[in-house]
């Protein structure tokens, strides 16, 4: 299978409460007028991008039964992440983990270290 612009991230499981960021440019304005200004970008200990992908969420703990009429292959749950696909996320780089993908660069980001979302849908 050939890895294309539609399918590139196909592969890539994210897991648990993580996202997958590509950072924005550093001139780079949403339609809404959210930006980060130069002298943020220079001290690096905040980042604007875009989420490429997210990870399920908080696995919520099983209880510890032993019921014999219990189904045994119940599924895991999840807490949603609040960061969707499309989302600008402000987040702290310190919290992040940079990594390259297909030559580009992409940062694996906790959702507590998220600061802020943009989404373009009214709320």
């Amino acid at each position: 299978m050939h890895i294309t612009a539609d399918n590139k991230f196909k592969k890539l499981v994210v897991i648990g409460d993580r996202v997958l960021i590509r950072l924005s440019k550093p001139n780079e304005r949403t339609d809404s007028g959210l930006y980060l200004p130069p002298g943020v970008h220079e001290k690096e200990k905040v980042q604007q991008g875009y989420v490429i992908k997210t990870g399920p969420g908080y696995a919520i703990p099983m209880p510890v039964d032993d019921e014999p009429w219990k189904n045994q292959d119940e599924q895991v749950k999840y807490v949603p992440l609040q960061a969707r696909e499309g989302d600008i996320a402000i987040f702290l780089l310190s919290g992040a983990t940079e990594v390259l993908y297909e030559s580009e660069k992409y940062f694996i980001v906790p959702q507590s270290a998220i600061l802020m979302l943009e989404r373009e849908e009214e709320l």
